[in-house]
C-alpha cells in the first residue's frame, strides 16, 4: 500500500475521493432538466441557454490533461483541496447569476476547478490499493463515474420541481464543504515532481480541444459546415490539434501526453471508453426526450425512470468487486458490451405504444453492462503503465470519456434530426387526397380527407411516426457501435499477473 495511506485507512480515503468525484459528474448533467426555467431568469433564448451546459464541458475538456502537470507541481492532496474550494465557490456563485453572461463565466471556473478531480480520484484509487486488487479499486471508482451523471438529471429535477434552479448549484455547498473536511482529515498522498510545463503544447492543446467541443455543441444549431464560424473553428481546431499532437510525440512532453497513447492497451482503452461514452451518453440524451416528445412523461417522471439504469449499474458493481480481480477483464467488457447490445437492441423495438416495463427493462440491463465495461477498462488500461504514469494516464482516459460525451450528443443530435426529416417527407409525400388508405381512415373517423382538423390530425400523426423512426435509427447506430467495440476487444493485451 501507498505510504499516503499510513494515517488514514483505506476505506476512509475511498469514500473521499469517490464523493469529491461524484458532486463534480452529478454536475455534468444536474442542470438539463432546469435550463427552461433559467431561461426567463437569464433573459436567454432555447440556442443561448445551452451554453449552460456546453461552457461547463468545454472548461473540462481543456483542463482534465493537463492535471499531470498540476499533480507533479504541488501534489494530489493540494490539487484536490484547491479543485474542490474552487468548485464550491464557483457553484455558489453559479446559484446567484443573475445574467446569461455571468452564468457562463461561473460555468467555465466550476468546470475549470471540477475537471482534476475525477482523473485525480482514479489515480489515487489506483495507488491506494495493490495491483491485486486493481480491479475492486477501479469497480469502486466506476459507481461515482456512472452513477453521477445519471443521477443528475434526476436530483435537478427533484430540485427545480419543489425548490429553484438556483438550488441545483446550492446544493454543491454543503456537500462539497463535506468533500474539503474528509480530504483534509484522509487524503496524504504527494507525488510531486519536477515535471516543466510546455505552454507551447498547453496552449495549442486548449484551443485544439475548446473549439472541438464548440464546434460539436453549435453545429447542429449552425448547420455544421455551411456556417462560416463551424467552418472557421472547424479549420483552427484541426490546425491546434495537429501541432499539439505532433509536438507532445517529438518532445514526449507530460504536458497532456498523448504519446503515452502508444502504449497498446492505454491507446485501445481511450479509444473504447471515447466510443463507450459516445453509445452511453448518446442514449441518455436521446431516451428522455423521447418520452417527453412522444410520450408525454413529465420531466420528474422522465428523471425517475432513467434511476434504475444507475441503480443497475451500482448493484452490478458492489456484487463484481470481490471477483473482478480474479475473472479475465476482456471477458468481463465482453459480457457488458454484450449486454448493452441487448438492451439498445430492445430499444429499437419501441412504438408509440410502449409500457413503463418496457422502457425501464432496456435501461437496467445496459445499466448493468455499462458498470462492467467501465469499470474493466479502467483496470485494463493501466495495466502496463508505469506507477509514475498512471496520473497522467488517468487524465487521458478521462480527456477520451469527455470528448466522447461530445461527440455523442452531436452525432446523435445530427444523426436523429437527418433521419426525422427524411422520413418526415417519405411519409408525408404519400399521404394525398387520392390515397385510398388516407380516404378508409378519413371515413373510420366520419370525417373529409380536405376537413382542416383531419388534416392537422394527419400531420400530428405523421410527425410522431417520423419523430419515433429517428429515434429507432439512433439506437440502431448505437448498436453498431457496440459491435465495433466488441471486435475491437481482440486488440487489447491480457493483463499482467
Amino acid at each position: 500500500m501507498n505510504s499516503g495511506t499510513k494515517t488514514s485507512s483505506r476505506l476512509a480515503i475511498t469514500v473521499t475521493t469517490v464523493l469529491s468525484a461524484l458532486i463534480v459528474l452529478i454536475d455534468t448533467t444536474v442542470a438539463n432538466v432546469a435550463l427552461p426555467d433559467m431561461m426567463g431568469a437569464l433573459g436567454a433564448n432555447a440556442n443561448q441557454i445551452t451554453w449552460v451546459l456546453t461552457s461547463f464541458t468545454m472548461a473540462q475538456a481543456i483542463f482534465i490533461p493537463l492535471t499531470g502537470y498540476f499533480t507533479e507541481q504541488i501534489g494530489e492532496r493540494k490539487l484536490m483541496i484547491i479543485s474542490i474550494a474552487g468548485f464550491v465557490v464557483s457553484s455558489a456563485l453559479c446559484g446567484q447569476a443573475t445574467a446569461l453572461g455571468e452564468m457562463i463565466l461561473f460555468r467555465i471556473a466550476q468546470g475549470l476547478f471540477g475537471a482534476s478531480v475525477i482523473p485525480l480520484a482514479q489515480s489515487i484509487m489506483v495507488q491506494i490499493y495493490p495491483e491485486s486488487e486493481r480491479g475492486k479499486a477501479m469497480a469502486i471508482y466506476s459507481i461515482g463515474v456512472l452513477v453521477g451523471p445519471i443521477l443528475g438529471p434526476v436530483v435537478g429535477g427533484i430540485i427545480t420541481e419543489h425548490l429553484s434552479w438556483r438550488w441545483v448549484f446550492y446544493i454543491n455547498l454543503p456537500i462539497g464543504c463535506l468533500c474539503l473536511v474528509l480530504i483534509l482529515r484522509n487524503i496524504h498522498i504527494c507525488n510531486r515532481g519536477t515535471v516543466s510545463i510546455d505552454w507551447l503544447i498547453a496552449i495549442s492543446m486548449a484551443v485544439g480541444v475548446g473549439l472541438l467541443q464548440m464546434v460539436l455543441s453549435l453545429g447542429d444549431q449552425e448547420n455544421w459546415f455551411r456556417s462560416d464560424l463551424i467552418l472557421g473553428a472547424t479549420a483552427v481546431c484541426v490546425l491546434s490539434l495537429g501541432f499539439f499532437i505532433a509536438n507532445s510525440i517529438i518532445t514526449r512532453s507530460f504536458t497532456a501526453p498523448v504519446w503515452m497513447l502508444k502504449n497498446r492497451n492505454l491507446g485501445i482503452s481511450c479509444l473504447m471508453l471515447g466510443c463507450f461514452g459516445m453509445c452511453t451518453f448518446g442514449i441518455l440524451q436521446m431516451q428522455p426526450m423521447m418520452l417527453q416528445k412522444l410520450l408525454n412523461y413529465p420531466a420528474e417522471t422522465s428523471g425517475f425512470v432513467m434511476a434504475p439504469r444507475g441503480l443497475a449499474s451500482a448493484t452490478v458493481l458492489i456484487f463484481m468487486a470481490r471477483f473482478v480481480d480474479k475473472i479475465d477483464t476482456r471477458l468481463l467488457i465482453f459480457v457488458g458490451l454484450l449486454l448493452n447490445l441487448f438492451g439498445v437492441g430492445l430499444m429499437t423495438r419501441y412504438t408509440l405504444d410502449i409500457d413503463l416495463f418496457w422502457v425501464i427493462l432496456p435501461t437496467i440491463i445496459q445499466g448493468a453492462g455499462q458498470g462492467l465495461v467501465f469499470s474493466s477498462i479502467a483496470k485494463i488500461a493501466f495495466s502496463y503503465l508505469p506507477p509514475a504514469w498512471v496520473t497522467h494516464g488517468s487524465s487521458l482516459l478521462n480527456l477520451c470519456r469527455s470528448v466522447g460525451l461530445s461527440v455523442g450528443v452531436a452525432v446523435v443530435n445530427t444523426f436523429y434530426a437527418q433521419v426525422d426529416q427524411k422520413e418526415w417527407h417519405s411519409l408525408g409525400g404519400a399521404l394525398t387526397p387520392d390515397n385510398p388508405l388516407l380516404q378508409q381512415y378519413a371515413r373510420s373517423m366520419e370525417a373529409s380527407v380536405t376537413a382542416p382538423s383531419f388534416l392537422e390530425h394527419i400531420a400530428q400523426l405523421v410527425e410522431q411516426q417520423a419523430s419515433m423512426l429517428g429515434f429507432l435509427h439512433v439506437f440502431a447506430l448505437m448498436a453498431c457501435c457496440y459491435i465495433f467495440l466488441i471486435l475491437l476487444l481482440a486488440l487489447l493485451r491480457s493483463p499482467q499477473k
